[in-house]
């Protein structure tokens, strides 16, 4: 996959749980567990605007482009 997902490392800084992220943003843990792993094809902005706003970072420090 060309698009990896930088969302543990996003966790770590903000010493935050995939379960405290759950409850904050309204996203299941399995939705959110699926995205950290990268095994999504979609995410809706809605939830990266979540994500983003719990988190305190960008959709970039999240998400990022490798060529391969």
């Amino acid at each position: 996959m060309a698009i990896q997902i930088n969302l543990d490392v996003e966790l770590a800084k903000n010493k935050m749980s995939l379960t405290e992220l759950s409850e904050r943003v309204g996203v299941s843990m399995t939705n959110l567990s699926l995205l950290k792993t990268g095994k999504v094809k979609a995410i809706r902005f809605s939830t990266l605007e979540a994500i983003c706003r719990e988190l305190n970072c960008q959709p970039g420090d999240i998400l990022a482009y490798l060529d391969q």
